[in-house]
């Protein structure tokens, strides 16, 4: 055990999705150890697909997961944003063709499966220290430790808390006394679907928005060779989201297809597709005052949980396990509460930002034909200068060396 590790010599992660398995990843890379501990008796799918922007990946390819993350992803040909009624291109940009998104940012976008990110993820870590089937109902600090309790009547003492459980995070509540999360008036309805079931489809490989009044459709390909689809259509309401319990219902009473029976044929196929009455309520977490309360910290969407509208949710995890991975092993202070005070200081700006932009996105998404659309659709011309900022973040340019602690001077 190092000096770094003394205050910190149980942490103890809770949830096992994205954010927990790259954070005991790039702890174990500083070789320190951890715990997740799972509610799900296994780590199953959650979620159809990822987006995977160059923020993420060079931070994935710089733990050696490059190839397998290459295997078993699609690269966008383009980004192109499409008119709800014509199919018309607003606006296209390159992706994929031509490397240009690599060679401005210097890694790869990538879709794919969360499945097959998941099984990536877990082959970096130390499986001996996954703990499935463990549900966190109750976490107190005490002395000198953090006392947690589980459903299954187990028990765990920790003298560092990382709470990576997701938008309804049970650490969250601890540390905020609330649910913290608002509801955006908005539905989702999404789904994977083969490729050879859309022969409509224009470029399907490519990411592409389709935009129209009151709702947008996001597609884009996923697997290694682009084989399936994952679809997001996203419509206004309900004004309230009617069940606290459940984030997806039949609020509509009706199937998702009747919502788009006057787009553009390649669209309605889409959502004939996925054929379903069932949407997703689209939350987001407001602004937390804090994300840490003593040695108990979040990470991810419990701590900055985002609506989708810039593909940020997955990377925006990742930058926080890395960034807080390096705090915890090269801490600018002798307290673990300072460090991870640091590690908000860090945080928080950018990802305040990138949820602003998210929930910005939607009503321009959503404009009836006439002036306000015409006029966003000349500002897409901008979109690439205007969105470089979140590509171009290199969250390892804060950790580059593991012997020395982070430059917060600035802070």
């Amino acid at each position: 055990m190092n000096s770094s590790q003394q205050s910190v010599d149980r942490i103890c992660i809770i949830g096992a999705g994205i954010g927990g398995l790259t954070l005991q990843i790039a702890l174990r890379a500083r070789r320190i150890d951890s715990i997740i501990f799972e509610q799900a008796p296994e780590l199953t799918e959650i979620g159809a697909a990822v987006a995977l922007s160059a923020n993420a990946t060079r931070l994935l390819i710089g733990f050696g997961l490059g190839p397998d993350l290459a295997a078993v992803s699609t690269e966008p040909s383009e980004l192109i944003f499409r008119r709800w009624n014509d199919a018309r291109r607003l606006w296209a940009h390159p992706v994929g063709n031509g490397g240009v998104y690599r060679e401005e940012f210097g890694a790869p976008y990538y879709g794919v499966h969360r499945r097959d990110l998941q099984q990536i993820l877990l082959k970096a870590c130390d499986l001996e220290c996954i703990r499935f089937g463990h549900r966190l109902t109750d976490l107190r600090p005490e002395s000198n430790h953090v006392h947690l309790e589980f459903s299954n009547g187990a028990t765990e003492r920790a003298s560092l808390v990382v709470g990576a459980d997701g938008i309804r995070s049970v650490v969250r509540r601890h540390i905020t006394g609330g649910d913290d999360t608002i509801f955006a008036g908005t539905t989702g309805f999404r789904g994977l679907v083969a490729r050879e079931r859309l022969p409509a489809l224009p470029d399907p490989g490519a990411i592409q928005f389709w935009v129209g009044p009151g709702a947008h459709i996001l597609h884009y390909g996923i697997g290694n060779n682009a084989e399936f689809i994952n679809i997001l259509a996203v419509v206004e309401g309900p004004q309230r989201w009617p069940n606290d319990e459940r984030w997806r219902d039949d609020v509509f009473g009706e199937d998702i297809v009747g919502r788009f029976a006057d787009w553009h044929p390649a669209a309605t196929e889409l959502c004939q597709a996925l054929a379903q009455r069932e949407g997703w309520g689209m939350f987001a977490v407001r602004p937390l005052r804090r994300w840490s309360n003593g040695p108990i910290v979040l990470i991810g969407d419990a701590a900055h949980g985002m609506l989708p509208h810039q593909g940020q949710g997955a990377n925006q995890t990742i930058e926080d396990a890395i960034t807080l991975a390096a705090i915890i092993a090269n801490p600018p202070a002798e307290s673990v509460v300072e460090g991870l005070l640091a590690y908000e200081n860090v945080r928080k700006p950018r990802t305040r930002r990138v949820q602003k932009y998210s929930w910005k996105a939607n009503r321009p998404l959503h404009l009836f034909d006439g002036l306000a659309a015409n006029q966003r659709d000349l500002r897409l011309h901008s979109l690439p200068k205007a969105i470089s900022w979140i590509h171009e973040h290199d969250a390892q340019l804060l950790v580059h060396d593991a012997d020395r602690p982070p430059d917060l001077s600035g802070i």
